[in-house]
């Protein structure tokens, strides 16, 4: 995980992600660097566009958390309806107890 972080700083800082500049913000961050870890992610991230990529991510965790509001709304709706419903029995119930009161 580290190796992302540091890769996603460098991008934040507007630095070229190198295997470089990877490995000195890594040992800043007091990590033992792997440089076979450093190569490879630099590796993987070349020709990857970063804010697209952070962009979707972000869309798709926003996807989950909107279904999840809208699955609450609903339920809250049928316990709302519920509890209307148990408000008309005990009306009649009241009803019905002054005609034997």
């Amino acid at each position: 995980m580290e190796y992302l972080y540091a890769a996603l700083l460098l991008h934040k800082a507007g630095k070229e992600i190198n295997e470089e500049n990877l490995t000195a913000v890594l040992e800043a961050a007091g990590v033992s660097v792997d440089a076979n870890r450093v190569k490879s992610l630099v590796a993987a991230l070349k020709g990857v566009d970063i804010e697209e990529a952070l962009s979707s991510a972000a869309m798709v965790a926003a996807a989950p958390a909107a279904g999840a509001a809208a699955g609450a709304t609903e339920a809250a709706e049928e316990e709302k309806e519920e509890e209307e419903e148990e408000e008309e029995i005990d009306e009649a119930d009241l009803g019905l107890g002054s005609l034997f009161g």
